[in-house]
């Protein structure tokens, strides 16, 4: 399976971004798919999950803010956020977990103050 991650980039504290994350194989519906983050000298983080069940679960420091969906019919997961603030600004990867855990390359967040 191939996570190939796009949406990140430069944008102001307040400002939106959108990532998304495609997914080579149709075995995506039946999994559970994550939104990871790892800035300099930090470990990554869970920011959010979503089941197959359409079951999410967020960091509480991007509640409110953050959004993931995903559309199972393009393989697709998506990650809305909103209200971005500087501690955002990370390398985002999106995760997908079944028999084998898959990472995407990631794609880097900047959010200027």
């Amino acid at each position: 399976v191939q996570l190939v991650e796009s949406g990140g980039g430069l944008v102001q504290a307040g400002g939106s971004l959108r990532l998304s994350c495609a997914a080579s194989e149709s075995a995506f519906s039946r999994n559970t798919l994550g939104w990871y983050r790892q800035a300099p000298g930090r470990q990554r983080e869970l920011v959010a999950s979503i089941t197959s069940a359409g079951i999410t679960n967020y960091a509480d420091s991007v509640k409110g803010r953050f959004t993931i969906s995903r559309d199972n019919a393009v393989n697709t997961v998506y990650l809305q956020m909103n209200s971005l603030k500087p501690e955002d600004t990370a390398v985002y990867y999106c995760k997908l977990s079944a028999t084998y855990v898959y990472w995407g390359q990631g794609t880097q967040v900047t959010v200027t103050s």
